[in-house]
């Protein structure tokens, strides 16, 4: 008797788990932005997968002088590129990401966010200056950017378009050709 009981109270508490945690799960995904249409307004969660709402974050710059905020809308279409200074990849791509942006400053932004939590904040300032970044390079000293994005390797990119919808999530390097093609697509929607 005692043995059903007890049986009984913990399905009885998992049940309670279970509905607990999605509640929270729905919480979550509700979060987001209202996109009006000619149907009507579409609500889009928040999340760093194609087509969805760019999560939003707020950044310092490397110098600490500026603040820089992801979310929403936006005048220009914005790249997102996570990166590291140790990461051999993350150089290979750097000359492609300064020639984007000299070639297209009009149209886009590119944010280099740093994955600081990972990074030596010299070498950083280091990289930055030997390849010639003239966009903004921010500092995610506690990963949380990186975090809400889903970031697991560098470099990772992300195209996002006027309305804050990712429109790319873009893992490793790609050739400036292929770079190209996707900056073309964002920019004629």
């Amino acid at each position: 008797m005692k043995r059903n009981i007890l049986i009984l109270g913990f399905v009885f508490l998992a049940i309670i788990a279970v509905v607990v945690m999605n509640q929270t799960n729905k919480q979550g995904t509700q979060q987001g932005a209202t996109l009006g249409t000619a149907q009507g307004d579409v609500q889009l969660p928040e999340s760093p997968v194609k087509g969805a709402m760019a999560p939003r974050f707020e950044l310092a710059s490397l110098d600490g002088a500026e603040q820089y905020q992801v979310g929403g809308e936006r005048d220009k279409l914005l790249i997102i590129n996570f990166w590291a200074a140790w990461c051999g990849p993350c150089e290979e791509e750097a000359p492609d990401l300064v020639d984007i942006y000299n070639e297209h400053q009009g149209q886009l932004d590119i944010y280099a966010v740093n994955a600081t939590n990972y990074d030596k904040l010299r070498e950083a300032k280091d990289f930055v200056k030997e390849q010639g970044f003239e966009f903004p390079v921010l500092t995610d000293a506690k990963g949380t950017a990186g975090d809400l994005y889903k970031v697991f390797s560098y470099p990772t990119s992300f195209i996002v378009n006027r309305e804050g919808i990712v429109v790319e999530r873009i893992e490793g390097i790609i050739s400036r050709k292929q770079w190209e093609k996707y900056l073309d697509n964002a920019l004629a929607s």
